[in-house]
């Protein structure tokens, strides 16, 4: 699903990926279409401009070496993953490194899928193959 910067509409179809309906579930053409909330373009960038702004006063107060080492930090942390299974990959060093440990919003608590009593567990198996580009994404049976 290809997402418009500029109006923060998202596209309903993507010519170059095709929705997978058995693997992926049903689609609803008017939730996709629908322009995504001011509040939310607002979240989105205000985190991004956050980041800039913090990398500007550390450039100005120690210089440019600084900022480009805690973002070689960010990008070594973000490739640590735990092979999957069952347990999700919780990215402890990179929450620490931004600073997300000390936040807590409602995204921590509200709705969160992995303690949800619906969740079925996704084959290791298929998970990998998929994660390593072997396969194209989730088996039909891990869909309710």
């Amino acid at each position: 699903m290809a997402m418009n910067e500029e109006t923060g509409t998202s596209l309903p179809f993507n010519p170059t990926h095709p929705h997978e309906t058995l693997r992926h579930g049903l689609t609803s053409f008017k939730q996709e279409a629908v322009p995504a909330h001011p509040v939310e373009i607002v979240q989105s960038n205000s985190e991004k401009h956050h980041r800039q702004t913090q990398r500007s006063l550390l450039e100005r107060a120690y210089g440019s070496a600084v900022p480009l080492r805690m973002d070689i930090d960010r990008q070594i942390l973000s490739r640590f993953q735990r092979p999957p299974g069952l347990l999700p990959s919780s990215m402890l060093g990179l929450h620490s490194l931004t600073g997300e440990l000390d936040e807590f919003g409602f995204e921590d608590f509200l709705n969160d899928p992995q303690i949800s009593e619906s969740l079925v567990p996704m084959d290791m198996h298929l998970r990998m193959e998929a994660q390593l580009g072997l396969s194209k994404g989730p088996a039909a049976r891990t869909f309710l």
